[in-house]
């Protein structure tokens, strides 16, 4: 197992000393399609006007964080927020899947690297660049790591069903928001990455060890694309953001 570098010592271990679904108290207790979302005021929203229901806890140091259901149709989804970064989007969905749930597409922001990529265009991640650490800990180590092909269909279904454009393609996913140097994004460019967030490939991977469908939906967001940093007011699209709720959840049932 030793190598040059830890992070390069994967281990097959199916089983860990601590596993997310070792409570018998919180198996089942949530749908098998499952919403998460990056957005904290759309969920805010959603909860004021009296459409989700708290179904459970996840208690950390830094607060506890609430789990909910909502309906579309007939179908009962599951919705979390999964917090910011790979470790913590990992854990939050190990969690879900110890809950029951099978079946996830995530809807959050991504900075462009492509200038045509104008703020809120959606992006469908078909491929994650895996800059980041937690993913080593569940796969081998590889460049990229890819979503469930029946997730990308369902949501690339939904899309164009919706007659929402969107694109296709890599994303690169790095722990670092306050590394991503001029020389770095332009590698990246490089060798195919259109956008960047922090969470994908750990999605991703997570997926792929537990054996459940998982996709993604990404807007573009702030931009890299050019020798400065462009805020762009990404986060200000309040009425694109729900929707990208919406989608996913039409997603996760597409799936079925």
């Amino acid at each position: 197992m030793h190598q040059d570098y830890p992070i390069l010592e994967h281990d097959a271990t199916r089983k860990a000393m601590i596993e997310p679904g070792r409570s018998p108290k919180i198996r089942d207790t949530f749908p098998q399609q499952c919403v998460i979302c990056f957005f904290q005021n759309v969920i805010d929203g959603l909860e004021e006007r009296g459409l989700l229901t708290e179904v459970g806890q996840i208690k950390t140091e830094m607060a506890v964080h609430r789990l909910f259901t909502f309906q579309l149709r007939e179908h009962t989804i599951g919705l979390l927020q999964p917090g910011i970064g790979a470790p913590l989007a990992a854990t939050f969905l190990e969690n879900a899947i110890a809950r029951g749930a099978t079946r996830f597409v995530a809807c959050g922001g991504a900075g462009a690297l492509d200038a045509d990529l104008t703020v809120g265009h959606l992006i469908v991640p078909t491929s994650a660049l895996r800059d980041e650490g937690t993913s080593y800990h569940y796969l081998p180590p590889s460049r990229n790591v890819e979503p469930s092909p029946k997730a990308v269909a369902a949501i690339r279904s939904v899309l164009n069903d919706a007659d929402v454009p969107f694109v296709e393609g890599k994303v690169w996913t790095t722990d670092a928001f306050f590394r991503e140097t001029r020389p770095k994004v332009a590698h990246r460019k490089a060798e195919g990455c259109i956008c960047v967030d922090m969470e994908a490939s750990a999605f991703f991977a997570v997926a792929q060890f537990r054996n459940v469908q998982f996709g993604h939906i990404l807007y573009a967001g702030d931009s890299l694309a050019s020798d400065e940093w462009d805020h762009r007011g990404w986060d200000k699209q309040t009425s694109l953001r729900e929707k990208l709720l919406w989608l996913a959840a039409e997603a996760c049932v597409a799936m079925e």
